[in-house]
């Protein structure tokens, strides 16, 4: 059964190997490379020159056979060399290996030299065979002679025949052979000295481009989504200068996080004074919104009779100056938030502020079946209560006016984390839309129409829940598909 799991190439392809084994493996590569060139080379030359050499010499051993290529085979005197069973080779001065063969009117007799210097009648008939069919060019060639092995020779015509004298390439072959186990040997030890010198050099050399990643990934851990920002960081001086490459890279990311740095000021500076607006504003129209509600109130409260039109018109502006009260609270507790005002954090009994929060979520939405499943023993978290009271109370909210009727909601408490304590408020609704989840505790976000209010959404509910959260050090997390919706606030156990 073949798995599906997909393989990790990330060693096996050398595109995704780092830099410095990238540059190290070229480098020893290139050296390799140069090093069999080199190899093969002097391997052919100087195996050029040793057959050179060793036809000097079978040219030497030929003319003291009496049939040399230099003599002219026609022109010696008949005598003890002319005939059949002459055994030159029984003379002194031929070397272990030497051959010399006779061929005259069709018959061949071989003899050779061996390793104890005593001439030897050669009976391989493969060897023979080849022997005889040596063009008589008077020009040394190789053949290879089976079990004699490879073999210079030189055939020269006779009056009745050809004679034909050769020398062994074992010692060329030999010598050959050391030679290119000792460059290879050398060509290994340098590679080995070669790869640990460069990676050396190549670690040195690359400081500084460490340096400069290093300070990319210092400022890529800072906050710089949200808040004052000091942007401190910056390459080192040695590291940012315009005479190397590394050093341009360098001096680049500097002005870069030059301009960032004053971009995120100018951001934060524009945020502050928007803050300070909308909480500036928000605490000024409370004022006015109170009393158009008040005048709202005793229109509705006079004795005198109105008509139909005029009293659906204020009950209209008393509703509308309700919710938009309640607009006006969300943006000032938010602006509050923002501006890092500290809450008031004691120990909160958080199961009996569950029991409160869904009794009254019960009275609110008769519509929707409301449960709780909590622990036996009561659990406290350290927070500010009126906040979290809020945050429940808007997931509550947040459940029963985007949810439909019947909706079953779930609110559960699960101390079982060391340290932590999760809040969770489940709906079995049409969930949120895919494309919302990424936004969902954005300021002003909002659902499509089967998650929206019959009367309007500020938007800003789920938005709250989250600032107050992150303000008690917690975190909030959504998962939603349709009939199953789950929202966890995770607090500080108490």
């Amino acid at each position: 059964m073949s798995s599906s799991r997909p393989r990790d190439t990330r060693w096996r392809t050398p595109a995704r190997w780092p830099l410095r084994a990238r540059l190290i493996a070229e480098q020893v590569v290139l050296l390799s490379l140069v090093c069999v060139i080199i190899g093969v080379v002097t391997g052919f030359a100087l195996r050029d020159f040793l057959v050179q050499r060793l036809d000097q010499q079978l040219t030497q051993t030929a003319g003291r056979t009496g049939f040399g290529p230099m003599m002219d085979g026609g022109g010696q005197r008949p005598g003890p060399s002319d005939l059949l069973d002459d055994h030159p080779l029984d003379n002194p001065g031929f070397g272990p290996g030497t051959l010399f063969s006779r061929v005259r009117n069709s018959q061949l007799k071989a003899d050779r030299v061996n390793s104890s210097g005593v001439s030897e009648t050669i009976s391989d008939e493969a060897a023979l065979a080849v022997l005889s069919a040596v063009p008589q060019d008077r020009k040394p060639r190789t053949v290879e002679l089976g079990a004699l092995g490879s073999y210079r020779v030189v055939a020269v015509p006779t009056p009745n025949g050809a004679a034909v004298t050769g020398l062994p390439l074992s010692e060329v072959n030999s010598t050959v052979l050391r030679m290119g186990l000792i460059l290879g040997g050398v060509a290994l030890g340098g590679l080995i000295t070669v790869g640990l010198a460069g990676a050396l050099i190549i670690r040195r050399t690359l400081e500084p481009l460490e340096r400069v990643a290093a300070t990319a990934g210092r400022v890529a851990e800072l906050p710089l989504h949200e808040g004052e920002v000091a942007l401190a960081e910056r390459v080192p001086a040695a590291d940012a200068t315009p005479d190397t490459e590394v050093g341009q890279v360098g001096l680049a990311l500097n002005r870069m996080l030059g301009h960032v740095g004053d971009a995120l000021s100018a951001r934060h500076a524009s945020e502050t004074r928007v803050r300070q607006f909308v909480a500036d504003a928000s605490h000024e129209l409370r004022t006015p919104l109170a009393a158009i509600r008040g005048y709202a109130e005793l229109t509705r409260r006079s004795r005198d009779s109105v008509s139909p039109e005029i009293a659906h018109a204020m009950g209209r502006v008393e509703s509308e100056a309700v919710r938009m009260t309640s607009l006006v609270e969300d943006l000032l507790l938010l602006a509050r938030l923002d501006a890092g005002r500290p809450l008031e954090l004691g120990e909160v009994d958080l199961s009996r502020l569950v029991v409160d929060s869904v009794s009254d979520a019960r009275i609110a939405g008769r519509e929707h079946d409301w449960r709780l499943a909590l622990p036996p023993e009561a659990v406290t978290v350290r927070g500010d209560a009126d906040r979290v009271r809020q945050v429940l109370a808007n997931l509550l909210s947040n459940a029963r006016t985007h949810t439909p009727p019947g909706t079953t909601v779930t609110t559960m408490l699960n101390p079982g984390r060391a340290g932590w304590v999760d809040l969770v408020v489940a709906d079995d609704g049409p969930g949120i839309p895919e494309a919302l989840l990424p936004e969902v505790f954005e300021r002003f976000a909002r659902g499509d129409s089967s998650r929206s209010r019959a009367a309007g959404s500020t938007g800003l509910g789920l938005s709250i829940v989250a600032a107050v959260v992150s303000a008690h050090g917690g975190a909030v997390r959504v998962d939603s598909r349709p009939g199953a919706t789950r929202f966890t606030v995770s607090l500080p156990a108490g």
